[in-house]
């Protein structure tokens, strides 16, 4: 029955060799890579050798004692975790002696052991159960009556201080596998084994509780524990799981392949899936264990409607919704014209949901007024890549960093925002004992944790100011140039020459030398010239004749500025110079914020832009799509996201279908969103909560969680994968139903009956998609985009192998230009903006679960020197303002931010962090200037907390949820009245 909870498991992991070699296990043939262990090569001739140290995930240990062998010709018992296979080697694994040595093993682990083995969590998943049935123990002649850890006084007490798991140390075995995956997998060293012989115990940090050392709850030593001695809550509340499906994370864009185990529709627990090729079995305190959100007591289950956002919500059928949202609609075009409304896709929601919108708008509204999140965050990222590459995403695989020798991090921090990322590039920053750490130079306003961490510290760190990203690669690019590292065969071969002897003579100039651009970025030019040597050189011991492999990963600290697409193509420039493009181990990789905002640009969600990156105005191309639709399309860009703001403060832009984004929350200068919204006659969100949009809403359509819908998402490394439907939809409709509904209630029909439908037509319509299909992603595991006839079946992992997909890569010139948004005597400080590793986004999803014990509130970071100069003490209520707005604070004075510069999340409503930011934006793609605001920054007193922003909030929060809680009550009473006649 429990057999689906558990993976095969090879006991170490597999040798990267290409060579094979040959010996003999209990009498077969084995041919394996060399460096193989024998344990391993045992697994591959279909013999399992006993284990409770052993895991392919983690390097071997051989402590357990259990996995002994013999080898025909040499004394002893050697541990078969830890011996190496060799050529002609003749291999015993069971034998009278090593089942007797097994069993006294196993003996001495059982006599100190609880034997609750029946009402034990871990029954039915515990290898120290199965070991002890494998070997055969049949009693412990030792008794249980001598020193023990498991009774009595002896019996440490449960550490259940970790919100989701639990450390029994009477069930310990001390097989170090959970110290070992905090420092091999996760790379976070919070656990060890404090004191000696019998008192040996795992430690986390400094001997006091799991929550108050330094571990992140990642759940790496919870997977690894061979035992219940770190348990899962909810396996100890709910049991073990009855069966279990594949799916995807719907958190960050690593896109992380989870196994959701379950009991009927009841989440038991979320397991890393081992074969996940984004995760490969790591997760991340969001992704395993903050998914409640998904059957939280907030979620909205009915429709609802009302005529103004102060009236009472009105609970209604689907029918009676959708009919209404589309009668409204309609009611707008015909008073304010055809493009008077628009729709927002989802990055949040599957790559199905979001090609369904998209096609709603541009069939059924007749527009192209369509847009996504990813105009507030990567759409630098598409243009940029766009312009000098020819396609807009990233051009790795994340496995790609264990081949990379230079490390470079530009406006990302990947240990808090893509942690699963952050753990396998900390990874190949450390090393190992078959070579080196990868070198490392971070690009960054704030000392980020890859700065300095357990074994790890950055080569260079080059701490810029605030906006000034554009000078700096365009410095480091001078110092490349000017100094003779130019991978002169590589442009000539694949780069076009003229763009590149015009970029080449720019960049070569004196007023582009870190020292004339010093007084700019604030960073010492013999920093830079540093960073510029080791990125194009490599480290002094570098091989010589092998190519330094130098990868560059960037995240919103490059997009979200005046000049984001600027910075995008200067990072590409940079690469391509280099010769840094087209093979594993280099490369231009944006770490993508949600989970699907990959996908939501793929599918079309921009103005401009159908499926596949193809221009709106591309008559040839348009006709493809008009053919398969069955109408006409417009061939002008519709409106973004700002131009639908002004619009509707100017009246021509009266509705809008908002499906899973919270626009309120996330976008910059919030009283400006509202003032927006505010103006609209009909806006309509499609949600799982009540969010900051919705409270500005006329109409409220239940959305689904990723549990209850099937799809595919889209990562940030172009891989698909497949979401799968484990709960049916708590409302009665996954999303993509829901606009197939809204798409039929206006006239243009759609009758899809499930999303792998939706697939092929997309596959179909869009050459970079056209071989995929789920079928194929269920046999693989994921593919890649491009993914057609002309590549591997599994699609493209290193994107520019053999040349650009423009044929010619293509250099551009990066002149740096000030941002508007600078300081003054009124306003002397830079705010720029992040994420922190426990919340998500705008929050909705992580601050309905137990994360929001490591974060409850956004907090301000300010500088020592700064706090000192305001009389700001650690803890303070701080006033923050700037020309949008101001908001209110607690300071948390640090060092990790240079002075002058101030940094805070924006995780929580009632903090405001976007009230503050301006409407500033990038010059390409009107991607907001996040990441530069300049504010003040002062004590307040007692009487002025909350800002008057705050306060205001506040009574329009109360007064929608008091709205919304009539609903509710009217439909209960409703229903009790009908239940009673």
């Amino acid at each position: 029955m429990l057999d689906h909870l558990k993976q095969a498991d090879w006991g170490t992991p597999a040798s990267p060799s290409e060579r094979l070699i040959t010996l003999e296990i209990d009498g077969r043939e084995v041919c394996v890579p060399e460096g193989t262990s024998l344990m391993r090569a045992a697994m591959e001739g279909g013999v399992s050798v006993p284990k409770l140290c052993a895991t392919d995930s983690l390097e071997p240990f051989g402590s357990c004692r259990l996995c002994l062998v013999q080898i025909e010709g040499r004394k002893g018992f050697p541990a078969s975790c830890t011996t190496p296979a060799e050529p002609g080697m003749k291999v015993r694994t069971q034998s009278p002696q090593l089942q007797e040595l097994r069993r006294g093993v196993m003996e001495l682990y059982i006599s100190d052991h609880p034997l609750d083995c029946l009402t034990c969590s871990a029954n039915g998943d515990c290898e120290l159960q199965d070991m002890a049935g494998t070997v055969g123990l049949r009693e412990v002649r030792y008794g249980f009556d001598g020193a023990n850890h498991f009774k009595g006084q002896a019996r440490a007490e449960v550490d259940v201080s970790n919100p989701y798991f639990s450390y029994d140390p009477s069930k310990c075995i001390v097989c170090n596998r959970c110290v070992r995956a905090c420092e091999e997998t996760q790379g976070t060293f919070a656990l060890t084994i404090s004191g000696r012989g019998f008192e040996s115990r795992v430690t986390a940090g400094q001997g006091g509780s799991f929550m108050d050392s330094d571990c992140v709850s990642c759940g790496a030593c919870v997977q690894a524990c061979p035992t219940a001695t770190l348990q899962e809550k909810t396996v100890t509340e709910l049991g073990q799981a009855g069966h279990s499906a594949i799916t995807t994370c719907a958190y960050c864009g690593v896109g992380c392949g989870f196994k959701a185990e379950m009991k009927g529709e009841q989440v038991v627990r979320m397991v890393p899936w081992k074969d996940g090729q984004a995760n490969e079995g790591h997760a991340c305190v969001k992704g395993r264990f903050a998914w409640g959100y998904a059957t939280h007591k907030d979620r909205i289950t009915r429709p609802m409607v009302r005529a103004k956002i102060t009236d009472p919500w009105r609970e209604v059928s689907w029918e009676e919704a959708i009919a209404h949202t589309a009668s409204e609609f309609r009611r707008i075009q015909a008073k304010h014209g055809k493009d008077s409304i628009g729709g927002i896709t989802s990055s949040r929601c599957t790559n199905e949901e979001a090609y369904l919108v998209q096609k709603l708008v541009r069939t059924a509204f007749g527009n192209n007024n369509v847009d996504t999140c990813a105009r507030v965050c990567h759409s630098p990222t598409g243009y940029g890549l766009g312009q000098t590459y020819g396609t807009s995403a990233g051009t790795q695989t994340f496995k790609s960093i264990e081949h990379t020798d230079v490390v470079m991090v530009i406006g990302a921090n990947p240990t808090a925002a893509h942690p699963v990322f952050g753990s396998r590039m900390k990874k190949r920053l450390r090393g190992d004992g078959r070579r080196a750490g990868a070198k490392l130079i971070v690009i960054d306003p704030r000392e980020i944790e890859l700065v300095k961490s357990p074994h790890i510290r950055a080569d260079y760190h080059l701490q810029l100011r605030p906006g000034t990203n554009v000078a700096m690669i365009t410095s480091l690019a001078h110092v490349i140039v000017t100094e003779g590292w130019l991978a002169e065969d590589y442009i000539a071969e694949r780069c076009d020459a003229k763009s590149f002897a015009q970029w080449k003579e720019f960049v070569a100039r004196p007023e582009n030398s870190p020292e004339a651009m010093a007084e700019v970025t604030g960073v010492a030019p013999d920093l830079v010239r540093g960073a510029a040597r080791l990125y194009a050189l490599g480290a002094e011991d570098h091989p010589a004749g092998r190519p330094v492999n130098a990868a560059i990963y960037y995240g919103l600290g490059v997009t979200e500025h005046a000049q984001g697409s600027t910075m995008v193509m200067g990072i590409a420039n940079l690469a391509m110079a280099t010769g840094n493009v087209g093979r594993e181990g280099v490369g231009v990789n944006p770490l993508r914020g949600q989970n699907n905002v990959q996908g939501s640009c793929d599918m079309g969600s921009f103005p401009h832009e159908l499926p596949g990156y193809r221009h709106i105005s591309d008559s040839t191309v348009r006709a493809e799509f008009e053919g398969a639709w069955g109408v006409a399309l417009s061939p002008e860009p519709g409106l973004r996201i700002p131009n639908m703001f002004e619009a509707a403060l100017a009246g021509s832009f009266m509705g809008l279908y908002c499906e899973g984004e919270d626009i309120v929350q996330s976008d910059p200068n919030t009283q400006h969103v509202t003032a927006a919204l505010s103006a609209m006659e009909c806006v309509v969100v499609q949600d799982i909560f009540l969010n900051e949009t919705a409270k500005y809403a006329h109409v409220f359509l239940p959305g689904a969680s990723f549990l209850e819908k099937d799809g595919t998402f889209t990562n940030a490394e172009r891989r698909i994968s497949r979401v799968r439907k484990v709960m049916a939809p708590l409302a009665g409709y996954a999303d993509w139903e829901v606009t197939q509904l809204l798409a039929n209630a206006l006239g243009y029909a759609m009758h899809y009956t499930h999303p792998s439908e939706i697939m092929a037509e997309i596959a179909a319509l869009t050459p970079s998609f056209a071989g995929v299909n789920y079928d194929k992603i269920d046999r693989l595991g994921s593919v890649q985009w491009p993914c057609n006839d002309s590549t591997e079946e599994a699609g493209t992992s290193i994107m520019h192998r053999d040349r650009f997909v423009r044929g010619k890569g293509r250099f551009i010139i990066t002149q740096y230009v000030a941002t508007d948004e600078k300081v003054t005597q009124r306003f002397p400080l830079l705010l720029t903006t992040g994420r922190i590793l426990s919340q998500y986004n705008v929050g909705a999803q992580t601050r309905r679960t137990h994360n929001s014990h490591w974060h409850s509130e956004d907090r301000l970071e300010i500088h020592p020197h700064d706090a000192e100069d305001r009389g700001i003490r650690d803890g303070d209520w701080v006033g923050i303002a700037s020309r949008a707005g101001e908001t209110v604070l607690r300071a948390t004075v640090t060092e990790r931010i240079q002075p002058g510069v101030v940094y805070t999340t924006f995780h929580f409503p009632e903090s405001g962090a976007n009230v503050i930011t301006t409407d500033s934006s990038d010059w390409a793609t009107n991607c907001p200037e996040y990441k530069v605001t300049a504010v003040q920054v002062l004590p307040v007193p007692q009487h002025a907390q909350p800002s008057d922003w705050q306060r205001g909030f506040a009574r329009m929060h109360e007064e929608q949820i008091g709205l919304l809680h009539a609903a509710q009550a009217a439909q209960a009473g409703s229903m009790a009245v009908a239940g009673g006649k």
